[in-house]
């Protein structure tokens, strides 16, 4: 891909998020939901349409996967602006919505700066984990693809609870209610864990169908089904800290979730992955950096969120009931 090509694929990027955020302030969660999964469906048909060359299509492999993914990505952002302009009727469009007012700008940033290297340490974390695993195999970091497709579905439901969440405890957090404050989180964390487990036991059970879908040799496939199943041990961890970070975004603790996110992205898995392809049978333990670094960082959240719980919400007082 060339490099003309860049600012064309960041924006496509950039709208369907603004917008979808969009949707979601306006209540209109149901739309931003179709927005981002019609995407993502449409990256995991064409991935293997694109990287083996079905219906006619020339064998392009890692460059296919690419162009996969822009595409998803094109398709999410003209899905987001079509609900924007016809649902969100409520907001209206105007050139003095673009200037710019210090304080509010100080405050998205005070959140938004932690939140911002979070997602740049998961392209930093693919991209360490790609070339650790290709120490290993070719097989291996085929494998990793696969499933990082196959568990979006699972995650992006839970990341759409956060999103539900995040929102409900901030804006009791503003108005000093404490008791709706812990009911926010608590609901939270059972519901992200409901998915979680959920998609834990379908991994578990259904992951050699999954696979299956994916054109590989048997060599990959079967690499990718036990890939699949350990890493789905640790979903249980992966969504409470999902759980977690979302309750830190509320209450403007924007480092302690970065922190978390450094645990699970970076500081626990790469050293681990790259120590376990110096293994013997490194086929098999580099998988499990995943779900060890997920529950690190679990333990490190779970603290933190005590540490802010008495800090922040102990200290507030009970509303009375109006």
């Amino acid at each position: 891909m060339g490099t003309g090509a860049v600012p064309k694929v960041m924006l496509s990027m950039g709208i369907p998020m603004i917008l979808s955020m969009v949707l979601q302030a306006m209540g209109k969660t149901i739309y931003s939901t179709i927005a981002q999964v019609s995407g993502a469906v449409c990256n995991i048909i064409l991935d293997p349409i694109m990287i083996f060359g079905y219906f006619g299509l020339p064998q392009m492999g890692i460059r296919g996967a690419a162009y996969a993914t822009v595409i998803g990505q094109v398709v999410s952002m003209l899905v987001a602006m079509y609900f924007h302009y016809k649902k969100n009727t409520e907001v209206k469009p105007g050139r003095g919505y673009l200037k710019l007012e210090k304080d509010i700008v100080k405050e998205i940033y005070a959140v938004g700066l932690p939140a911002i290297i979070m997602q740049a340490l998961m392209s930093f974390m693919t991209y360490g984990i790609n070339l650790i695993f290709g120490t290993v195999s070719q097989a291996s970091v085929t494998a990793y693809g696969i499933f990082y497709k196959i568990q979006q579905f699972i995650f992006f439901a839970a990341f759409g609870l956060r999103d539900a969440i995040t929102p409900i405890v901030s804006y009791n957090y503003g108005m000093g209610d404490k008791k709706r404050i812990k009911q926010g989180m608590f609901y939270g964390f059972l519901y992200i864990e409901a998915i979680m487990l959920t998609g834990l036991i379908g991994l578990e059970l259904f992951a050699s169908p999954l696979v299956g879908m994916f054109a590989m040799s048997k060599e990959t496939e079967g690499l990718c089904v036990m890939a699949t199943q350990i890493i789905a041990a640790g979903f249980l961890f992966a969504g409470g800290n999902i759980a977690i970070q979302g309750v830190f975004q509320a209450l403007g603790c924007g480092l302690d979730s970065l922190v978390v996110s450094l645990l699970r992205l970076c500081i626990v898995v790469l050293p681990l992955a790259w120590l376990f392809a110096k293994f013997e049978n490194a086929d098999f333990m580099i998988w499990w950096a995943f779900p060890i670094a997920e529950f690190v960082a679990f333990v490190a959240a779970v603290l933190l969120m005590l540490r802010e719980g008495r800090r922040i919400i102990m200290p507030m007082k009970e509303r009375k009931p109006c």
